[in-house]
């Protein structure tokens, strides 16, 4: 699907011409915020198109939590590559016309993990298979959590990223880098610490090494949240959530991956970013680890997959939104 009709269907979406029941399994189903379940209409930074399945035909489907349990590659992965998806999936998919649907979640790995690997989970109402074919995450951590429970036995680094201040197109606070998260002028729109990795692995530590963790987090810990009331929000799902409160005025800069303000530029939305500079940027750190389920369905497509992320066309594709390249050492199978 080109990326203009991505953007029809998200207006239509948004406009609720094509919202669909909860758990009838039809048209698109939204995540839940907290104990509240959002009709499509309401879902205005698009967190139900987290869940989508991509069929060899071209066609995407949004919402079909059933697929987890049915499409022929299932892919849970850390929710900063969902710009990428489309044009990764087209591809392999090509390479591979035999798999003629993929599943992908790209939600917090955290979360993944937390919610609905080690126990059932639930999205919209829907349950959601516990043992995607595929699982990735910024924190090898996690990947070593499924290795300890016998799910889990090899995996790669396959991408790195850094970190990057979102902040209004033209700038209009003249924020100049990381050091100004220390303003008392700024409303500031960050990850939560509780499930996403982004900021709980980096985005704290980057905070610590400056001297401004506590200023700016008030040492709360929580998601949908104010940490510092009206000062610093926590998002539940930084990489829709804080763009939109950016663009409407709710948040003057946030700390999100380069990669997300590559994304949003090249949708033409009203933001831009701050670099912030090295260490603090931690893209030495902010490695992608993946590895295959010993629980998946589909083990043979799940190992065609990891060696399709190891070729130039994938690691290309990726470059191309603003990721690092993995090394040739680090995209070999390694033992947890």
């Amino acid at each position: 699907m080109k990326r203009s009709n991505k953007l029809q269907i998200a207006a239509l979406l948004a406009a609720g011409l094509l919202a669909g029941c909860a758990g009838t399994g039809g048209g698109e189903q939204t995540e839940q915020k907290g104990a509240d379940k959002k009709p499509a209409h309401q879902d205005e930074a698009k967190l139900g198109h987290d869940y989508r399945t991509f069929m060899a035909d071209g066609e995407i489907k949004y919402g079909q939590i059933g697929d987890s349990y049915t499409a022929d590659l299932i892919l849970y992965l850390a929710g900063n590559q969902f710009m990428v998806m489309e044009e990764l999936i087209k591809d392999f998919q090509s390479k591979h016309p035999d798999i003629k649907s993929v599943y992908v979640e790209t939600i917090p790995p955290g979360q993944i993990l937390q919610n609905q690997i080690l126990k059932q989970g639930e999205i919209n109402g829907q349950k959601t298979a516990q043992n995607p074919d595929i699982y990735a995450s910024v924190n090898l951590n996690h990947l070593k959590k499924l290795k300890e429970i016998d799910q889990m036995n090899d995996y790669m680094i396959y991408l790195r990223n850094k970190l990057e201040l979102m902040v209004a197109k033209g700038n209009p606070k003249s924020i100049k880098g990381v050091q100004d998260l220390g303003r008392d002028d700024l409303v500031q729109s960050h990850p939560n610490p509780i499930t996403e990795g982004i900021f709980k692995f980096y985005g704290a530590e980057m905070l610590k090494d400056l001297g401004l963790h506590e200023k700016v987090t008030g040492g709360k810990e929580c998601k949908g949240c104010w940490a510092v009331e009206g000062k610093t929000w926590f998002t539940e799902r930084h990489h829709r959530e804080t763009p939109h409160r950016i663009e409407n005025g709710e948040a003057d800069v946030g700390i999100v991956w380069t990669t997300e303000i590559v994304e949003a530029v090249t949708e033409g939305r009203a933001v831009e970013g701050v670099a912030i500079e090295a260490p603090y940027n931690k893209q030495d750190k902010a490695l992608y680890a993946i590895g295959a389920l010993k629980t998946g369905r589909n083990q043979e497509n799940a190992k065609k997959y990891l060696e399709y992320l190891m070729t130039d066309d994938a690691q290309n594709i990726y470059a191309k939104y603003g990721f690092i390249k993995a090394t040739a050492d680090e995209l070999a199978m390694k033992p947890l």
